[in-house]
């Protein structure tokens, strides 16, 4: 597996893909990790996986096993990719039955992202591999005009503020993988996560200045960009169990983060946003030769973190121990991919990916600042093998528009009941593309 190809990977690539590392974590670093589809989780992670609906966790064609499987890397061989996607979410969200200056309309003005990947996999025998994969999560980044309504104070924004409103959410994974085969068939992989998260929010003055909702209201809103770090680690396990049947497994812990101290008036815990625990299984099937066929499910635990998973209308304060939070649900992710090898040059790819909305109409309010509603994906993809053995590879995907409503929390704030109807709406699409050097 190695002798074939080692000597030169190792001359030509390796020092040039510590500086490739370097520059990718830092592109990582100011990009918004806004690709979210399944939550504020991407619908995939890698390219070829991106392009099969998710679908990753029994494939061995990319060294993205630091955020799929990390037990399937010694069986990806010496590989380096580097890849960048076009992200363009949609989201809008509207009120009535409030009343003039309370009832309107307004779309976020963030349209378009640019989303670097990278992955690394070098075999340091048949039976142990090395590699290194970065990756990002988000999806909270919104940014709505002012303005446009009136609170009975003025012109104000959706939120009742000043100026625009929104947030803007980024974490960035950094997963050293390590892989080894306990048997020719099957191998065990374990990926430490070393994450770096940035949040700021805006136009949340109405949260800050209502006596008693947080318990820190100098810490709500409006203090620029923080940043917290943490640590978790992700198991996986792969087995070929014939020729052309494979299975593959994978658990991550829940990371647990120090807290935005920014915002510990905003998120429960006094600041403290950690990431979910999530699991997932799945297979791969050739039912014949150049066709494979696909299915991975997928757990989410949003309900793990408390500044996402409590209810936005707990009678507590927010900041507190106990504090609301955007009350979003665990999801249950499905991933099902096709791929089709019409030649040793063309692989071509498509899928769909399903995921359970984890908002809630009782909630709508709060995430109209992150209104991660999207639940019906399809891709399409392909991979062509150059000249020279290296491939490029690219991804198409489309969410569909998916809407919540439910009664605005709005008069909660001066001592009434929800009421009215909020809506918030999301689609997305993205376009990506990849080179890998193997």
């Amino acid at each position: 597996m190695q002798s074939q190809y080692s000597t030169r990977f190792r001359s030509d690539t390796c020092r040039a893909t510590f500086r490739r590392t370097a520059l990718l974590i830092a592109l990582a670093s100011v990009a918004s990790g806004a690709h979210a589809t399944d939550g504020y989780f991407t619908h995939g992670y890698g390219m070829q996986a991106s392009g099969r609906g998710g679908a990753s966790l029994a494939f061995t064609d990319n060294a993205f096993g630091g955020a799929n499987n990390p037990a399937t890397m010694v069986f990806s061989g010496n590989r380096l990719e580097l890849g960048l996607t076009a992200f363009t979410p949609r989201r809008s969200a509207s009120r009535s039955g409030l009343g003039p200056g309370l009832d309107g309309s307004v779309s976020s003005n963030r349209k378009w992202f640019g989303i670097p990947e990278f992955g690394y996999n070098h075999m340091l025998s048949d039976q142990l591999a090395l590699g290194v994969t970065v990756y990002g999560n988000g999806g909270m980044d919104t940014d709505y005009p002012g303005g446009t309504f009136n609170c009975g104070m003025g012109s104000a924004n959706m939120l009742c503020g000043q100026g625009h409103l929104g947030v803007d959410l980024m974490q960035l994974v950094v997963a050293p993988t390590v892989a080894y085969a306990i048997t020719p068939r099957q191998s065990i992989g374990v990926s430490p996560l070393f994450v770096y998260q940035s949040f700021k929010a805006f136009g949340l003055q109405a949260f800050a200045g209502t006596p008693g909702l947080s318990a820190d209201p100098s810490r709500v809103t409006d203090k620029g960009r923080d940043s917290s770090t943490g640590g978790g680690l992700r198991l996986g396990y792969y087995a070929r169990l014939s020729d052309d049947f494979s299975i593959g497994a994978t658990y991550a812990m829940k990371v647990r983060m120090s807290r935005f101290s920014d915002y510990a008036g905003l998120f429960a815990e006094r600041g403290r946003f950690d990431i979910p625990s999530n699991y997932g299984a799945g297979f791969a099937w050739t039912p014949s030769r150049g066709v494979k066929l696909a299915l991975d499910y997928m757990r989410i635990n949003y309900s793990d973190v408390p500044a996402v998973g409590d209810s936005s209308l707990r009678p507590t304060q927010l900041g507190s121990a106990n504090g609301p939070g955007f009350g979003w649900q665990d999801v249950n992710v499905w991933k099902l991919g096709a791929e089709w090898a019409s030649s040793d040059r063309w692989t071509w790819r498509a899928g769909y990916n399903h995921t359970g909305n984890p908002i809630r109409g009782s909630d709508v309010t709060f995430n109209i600042l992150a209104p991660g509603v999207v639940t019906n994906h399809v891709t399409l993809g392909f991979t062509h093998k150059l000249a020279s053995g290296n491939e490029l590879t690219m991804a198409y995907m489309h969410a569909f528009t998916h809407s919540v409503s439910g009664a605005s929390i709005l008069p909660v704030f001066m001592g009434g009941m929800p009421a009215g109807t909020e809506k918030i709406s999301m689609r997305e699409d993205s376009l990506g593309i990849q080179y890998a050097w193997k």
